[in-house]
């Protein structure tokens, strides 16, 4: 079972359901404003707030964490976004009161460094576009220690609590502990027990249910066509879904495979460690499987991206084998 009174568990649990919460009244307010980082990837006013939340709960229970998080406050002290600060402060302080502009830049910050030895790691809004558009999205928050992720949990309020992606949702906390096994609840309901995850039995790749991006921009779209026909995969058992909402999907066994190609524009790009740190550890707790492209395990020690790997390739485990033959044939 899962074990809520270890501290670092029981943070997990608090912190992503009330990001959650944060999350849903900046998206009900429906107050998108947004800053273009170098990236060129959106911003959202959620994306600050939260990383304020996380970071100033994280701090009080400890004190010397370190977080290695997406956002800088940076942007934020410019004269021009004034008025964007003013609205962040406005939602962080409806869940700390008194934060002033001050304090919420000064948290924001202190998920800017590298890390060390042992650090938490958070996603304020993976899946960004998908958020936007009211489709899924998650809060993901893990912790690492000597490059491996020990804890790890998503809040994904666009997932049934058996994690489908049906619209108007109550959502899904999904959490894991390294040893522990992976682990589900409603996300809108504090008081119902955590239930144990599992991936699905499929064996057979013609039968398996393919996960992919919404956004053309973040993998392969021909060559995810080409490695489906090379295994035989339906277009109907093609699923379209934001963020690390679709680790929770396979690792409830609502999946088979996930990919993440390298886009045909960016063909250099390494991910970033928030961006896969918790998805990767519920679906391994639940008995799947992530590595690259090329099968290499993820290499969490070099930073805030994963330099020594390409890509993603996650799955049931009983596939990984077969469908990651398949991509290499396509891709070679």
């Amino acid at each position: 079972m899962l074990n809520l009174d270890i501290p670092e568990v029981g943070l997990v649990v608090s912190v992503l359901r009330e990001s959650a919460r944060l999350a849903q009244r900046i998206q009900q307010d429906m107050t998108m404003m947004k800053l273009t980082k170098s990236d060129l990837s959106p911003v959202t006013v959620a994306d600050f707030a939260i990383q304020a939340l996380v970071a100033c709960r994280l701090r009080s229970v400890f004190p010397d964490a370190a977080l290695v998080a997406e956002e800088s406050a940076a942007p934020l002290r410019e004269p021009e976004n004034a008025a964007m600060l003013d609205m962040i402060t406005h939602y962080v302080a409806t869940a700390i009161p008194g934060a002033d502009h001050e304090q919420v830049c000064a948290w924001i910050d202190v998920g800017t460094g590298d890390g060390g030895t042992c650090f938490w790691t958070l996603d304020p809004i993976d899946g960004t576009k998908g958020y936007r558009r009211g489709d899924q999205y998650a809060v993901a928050l893990a912790l690492l220690e000597k490059g491996e992720v020990m804890l790890g949990g998503l809040a994904c309020p666009g997932l049934t609590a058996d994690c489908l992606p049906i619209s108007g949702a109550g959502g899904v906390l999904a959490v894991a502990k390294r040893g522990a096994g992976a682990w589900r609840t409603p996300l809108d309901n504090p008081d119902a027990p955590f239930l144990p995850m599992r991936v699905s039995s499929c064996e057979t790749p013609s039968e398996a249910r393919l996960l992919r991006s919404f956004e053309s921009g973040h993998t392969n779209v021909s060559r995810i066509e080409a490695i489906a026909a090379h295994l035989g995969i339906p277009e109907n058992n093609m699923v379209r879904m934001d963020s690390q909402a679709k680790y929770a999907a396979l690792a409830a066994g609502q999946g088979d495979l996930l990919f993440r190609l390298l886009s045909p524009d960016r063909p250099d790009y390494k991910e970033c460690i928030w961006d896969h740190a918790a998805g990767a550890i519920v679906l391994e707790e639940a008995g799947g499987r992530v590595t690259d492209l090329n099968g290499k395990a993820f290499d969490f020690t070099h930073g805030r991206k994963l330099i020594a790997n390409t890509g993603l390739f996650a799955s049931n485990a009983l596939l990984h084998e077969v469908a990651l033959n398949a991509v290499m044939t396509v891709t070679a």
